[in-house]
């Protein structure tokens, strides 16, 4: 019988070591797995986290582990690259981060044995991701497994894959079940019993024979409805010998069908279903990626309580127990490899290596709707006819490997809705930030209505849509000041532009929790993004959160906002309070200020602010409290401060009616010296491509798109986050673009 012993316990670790040592260190530090060495310089900001090969070494002797005639080693994230040694023979190498690969390590093992694994997450040019707005984190940061197996067992070999592939097909009101397993060294005399199982444990259907391949049916199948019925099944198989159990693989499933309408959006089970949700990552705060099956938990635990009926698993394939938990909860998955940002004309093998590992080992899981080819990859260019052909390749793989699902993938905001690449998918979705990065929040909605015009076939999406908060706050939120405030404004406009358009397939915030970047210099707080609905420690709901939840979620609830905001200086300061309840009613010291209705869920109260006061909003039997104070003068602690800015803003020197680094973009575009200054400022920091394989991450006729949609920044802030981009900018720079700026006249208002 198949046992799995797990690995996870006392390696000896240590960086920058890329050979395998020949013997135990005994100077190294002593980790348990998962683990990641970015933990904490992959959060602080700089863009400076350490990023080469470290070697984790084990050791074990054959006479304790289970008896057996064949034995995989099993890693289930090994981020980038790595490669296993043992007892000093090289046995293995993959590429690719985020998807479960198997190593037979029988023929080297000894009595006594010493297992070295190098991990790589270094520059390269053939291994996704390179170019991304996130931390890449390195390190063994799931489980690592020892599987004992006899002989002929089920397939452990085959892209890190389950051995079992069950496809179920509605016809009707029954589900017809095609089961398919894997056997390695099957013989003679050998017989595959099959059983499908419902969610309370009763058979439903069953088969014993030589065939690897069976069909059964179940009749009036219990349907896989999402978060209001995630139904599931179960199927068993079981492989024997002189009715003797040799191996056994299992795999749950839902019967359930699908599609995606250009005009109603997602249909589930011939139901129309919206798809409002977030994006994903999978890192914590000095955790990193290494995380625990705890902190999967109370992820899930999270979105669901937000309402979200979908997640897009971003931008690369999630621990298999957070895809269970998708199947158990009922969220409808977006899943998808990590080709983002810029295209690699030698990284197409690997494009197609870890696209074949998640739909092998995801084959099984009922929340995932679409496989998505790709994420912004146009950054650099939208015509690139590599970058065509290798999404072909991916889109017609997926369809071959898995006929019953879609294709989708995410446009960065400047791809033309009329890019050859739009053509390709079966479905598609852009990432926009009109009122963050540029523009004003009232563009999104329009743009959509002009995409569906153009293009009334293709299903149209917004993968990506969000604004940064941290800890800061006003009575008057202004675009990009990074408040909670302006967060909480920016989601409630989008809420109501995106979730009133039913053509619109799926909507995705950007992000749920606030998640690393160390290339992140911005918003008073380095190394992160701070689009999160929750803060990336998870200890803070942003009001924002409570935004959803009261369009998405049936719990009742009553929630005030700016309950952080609590010294203001205004006589008479406005509150919101969120509720998915038709009424509420505020108290200020027990005093009501009347009872409101609000279809948008979204009410509104002018509230006296004399003193201290206790507010306590009330809707229904929900009750929740916050305190203001009044104050004379604002409290700098509520103001945006910038932490370790080669330049803070009260250092520039303004000419009044000129230009300077504290304009935004879109003003010194307005002019044609500020923008070919500008132009030619970024053109000359673009890295050129080198030794260490560095390249820019958009092409350089690309830069007047990008400054547009950044242009609710002022140009300070933007050098500040251009770390992400590896532009390098020195505080003689700053003051020599200053100068010239100061020349150039303002645009008149």
């Amino acid at each position: 019988m198949r046992t799995i012993v797990n690995f996870n316990r006392k390696w000896a670790f240590a960086k920058g070591v890329s050979q395998a040592p020949a013997e135990m260190p005994n100077v190294w530090n002593f980790v348990n797995l998962p683990h990641t060495w970015n933990a904490i310089d992959g959060q602080d900001g700089g863009g400076d986290y350490y990023r080469g090969t470290c070697c984790y070494v084990k050791s074990f002797q054959k006479i304790d582990l289970p008896k057996a005639e064949r034995y995989y080693l099993e890693f289930l994230g090994a981020n980038a690259s790595a490669d296993v040694f043992l007892n000093g023979k090289h046995l293995a190498h993959h590429d690719g981060g985020y998807s479960t690969w198997r190593v037979d390590v029988t023929e080297a093992m000894e009595k006594e044995n010493l297992l070295a694994v190098t991990v790589d997450n270094s520059v390269n040019q053939i291994v996704y991701p390179q170019v991304a707005d996130f931390t890449f984190y390195g390190g063994l940061y799931r489980d690592v497994n020892l599987i004992c197996v006899p002989e002929s067992h089920f397939d452990l070999d085959y892209c890190g894959g389950p051995g079992i592939k069950v496809t179920p097909v509605m016809d009707g009101s029954d589900a017809r079940v095609e089961v398919e397993v894997y056997v390695t060294n099957y013989r003679p005399g050998q017989s595959i019993a099959f059983q499908l199982l419902n969610a309370e444990g009763a058979v439903v259907g069953s088969y014993e024979g030589n065939c690897a391949k069976v069909n059964f049916v179940i009749k009036n199948a219990h349907l896989w409805h999402g978060r209001k019925d995630p139904y599931l099944y179960a199927c068993k198989a079981e492989l024997k010998e002189n009715n003797q159990i040799l191996d056994t693989v299992s795999a749950r499933f839902g019967c359930r069908s699908f599609r995606i309408d250009p005009e109603r959006g997602f249909i589930l089970n011939g139901e129309e279903y919206p798809l409002h949700g977030v994006s994903r990552h999978q890192d914590r705060w000095e955790i990193g990626n290494a995380l625990k099956p705890e902190h999967h938990i109370e992820d899930m635990d999270l979105i669901c309580e937000m309402g979200a009926t979908t997640i897009r698993l971003a931008h690369y394939q999630h621990d298999q127990l957070f895809y269970d938990l998708c199947d158990e909860k009922g969220m409808v998955v977006w899943a998808e490899i990590p080709y983002i940002s810029c295209h690699m004309a030698t990284g197409r093998e690997n494009t197609i290596s870890q696209m074949k590992e998640l739909i092998v080992q995801n084959y099984n899981h009922p929340s995932i709707v679409v496989w998505g080819l790709s994420n912004e990859i146009t950054m650099r260019s939208q015509e690139d006819e590599d970058m065509l052909e290798n999404h072909r390749i991916l889109n017609d793989m997926c369809h071959e490997m898995d006929p019953n699902r879609l294709t989708t993938m995410a446009c960065v905001s400047m791809c033309n809705m009329d890019s050859q690449i739009v053509q390709i998918p079966d479905t598609v979705s852009y990432n926009h930030y009109y009122g963050w990065y540029g523009g004003n929040t009232s563009m999104n909605g329009p743009w959509f209505d002009k995409f569906h015009a153009k293009h009334p076939n293709i299903p149209i999406g917004c993968s990506e849509y969000g604004c940064e908060a941290l800890n800061w706050h006003t009575s008057d939120p202004q675009q990009g000041d990074y408040t909670e405030e302006y967060q909480a404004y920016y989601h409630e406009e989008l809420i109501k532009q995106l979730f009133s358009r039913k053509y619109i397939w799926s909507t995705h915030v950007w992000n749920m929790f606030d998640f690393g970047c160390d290339g992140r210099n911005e918003g008073g707080e380095n190394g992160q993004n701070h689009k999160g609905l929750v803060t990336i420690d998870r200890k803070y709901k942003k009001d924002s959160f409570y935004a959803y939840k009261a369009w998405l979620s049936d719990e009742p609830f009553v929630h005030i906002c700016g309950k952080r905001y609590v010294d203001r200086v205004e006589d008479t300061t406005k509150v919101t309070v969120y509720s998915n309840q038709p009424t509420v009613e505020l108290f200020a010291n027990g005093v009501s200020l009347g009872v409101q209705e609000a279809p948008d869920h979204f009410f509104r109260f002018e509230v006296p602010n004399a003193g201290e006061t206790k507010l306590e909003a009330v809707a229904g039997d929900c009750r929740d409290e916050s305190l203001i104070r009044k104050v004379d003068t604002f409290n700098e602690d509520y103001r945006l401060k910038e932490t370790g800015a080669i330049l803070n803003w009260f250092d520039i020197t303004q000419v009044e009616g000129y230009l300077s680094l504290n304009s935004k973009i879109s003003d010194i575009f307005a002019t044609l010296q500020g923008k070919m200054l500008l132009m030619s400022t970024f053109a000359s920091k673009m890295p050129k491509g080198g030794k260490d394989g560095k390249k820019a991450p958009f092409d350089v006729s690309d830069i007047g798109g990008l400054m547009d949609m950044l242009g609710s920044f002022t140009l300070i802030r933007l050098t500040s986050m251009s770390a992400m981009a590896s532009l390098k900018f020195t505080k003689e720079d700053l003051l020599e673009l200053n100068a010239k700026l100061n020349k150039i006249k303002a645009p008149k208002k």
